[in-house]
């Protein structure tokens, strides 16, 4: 899968491949900055959704709309290599969402994103959430014009995933343990482990804990959502300018293998209004 979109060249590959990926990056940033300042100028929050396959990010997207969606109108980029089944989850719940399919490649980069927005209605939304493609490598070195990274840490999986993956963990503004319902039958994973994992990487990242099934235990990602909403929609100034933290290394871009829905053109081009 790597191979197909760059993401295991180094700098020890050759010269000429460590020249196409510094272009392929460089047009990468020019399409997040892009996507950004249409976020930007339309005042809509735009939140990165990472994570292992199976962590649970459609469930909580699901119980989010449930939640949210009679105060903010929401949309939702989905990130998969086939089909369209967390989409049409997503519509299930009556709100837009464009299915990108990568084919072969492991994350999702800002031109796909910039072609999915040209569906979406951007005038309209409050709050956007892009699902990226389950992994916990690739997708935190990829800006897409994102205001927000948020990691999903199931508690099915072991507590020491912020050691193992520190990447991602590191370029997260918000860890969320999911699947506390599970924690009663799963012994061997313990949240204070997780946190102290985190802490280790050097940064302030806080961790909550969700249980999409559970009202009472969604409230702490709901008041988050609500105060990093209430930062982006100053009622008084629009448009907004959202700070954006820098990511935890530098991102490296790639060329996508064709897929069957929304594929990658052949080589990069220019950033379209």
């Amino acid at each position: 899968m790597c191979q197909d979109c760059g993401c295991s060249e180094t700098p020890r590959s050759s010269p000429l491949v460590v020249e196409v990926l510094r272009d392929l990056r460089s047009a990468n940033n020019r399409f997040a900055a892009h996507n950004r300042a249409h976020f930007n100028e339309h005042g809509v929050l735009v939140i990165n959704l990472m994570s292992s396959p199976g962590a649970g990010k459609t469930a909580l997207l699901e119980a989010t709309i449930d939640a949210l969606s009679q105060r903010y109108r929401i949309a939702v980029i989905e990130g998969d290599l086939e089909t369209e089944n967390d989409a049409a989850r997503i519509r299930a719940r009556g709100v837009p969402a464009v299915q990108i399919t990568t084919g072969t490649a492991c994350h999702l980069d800002a031109n796909l994103v910039h072609e999915a927005l040209h569906q979406l209605p951007l005038a309209g939304l409050d709050l956007l959430f892009i699902e990226n493609v389950g992994n916990l490598v690739c997708p935190a070195s990829f800006d897409l014009g994102q205001h927000r990274n948020v990691t999903l840490l199931s508690v099915t999986e072991g507590d020491d995933k912020p050691a193992k993956y520190p990447v991602i963990f590191r370029a997260s503004d918000l860890v969320v343990l999911s699947k506390t319902d599970l924690l009663d039958v799963l012994d061997d994973f313990d949240p204070s482990r997780a946190a102290a994992h985190l802490r280790a990487l050097g940064r302030e990242t806080p961790m909550i804990e969700t249980a999409s099934r559970r009202v009472p235990a969604m409230r702490s990602w709901l008041a988050w959502l609500e105060r990093e909403l209430a930062v982006c929609r100053p009622v008084t100034s629009p448009p907004f300018r959202f700070s954006v933290r820098p990511a935890a290394g530098p991102s490296r871009a790639h060329a996508f293998a064709p897929g069957p829905a929304h594929t990658r053109s052949p080589s990069p081009r220019s950033v379209d209004p």
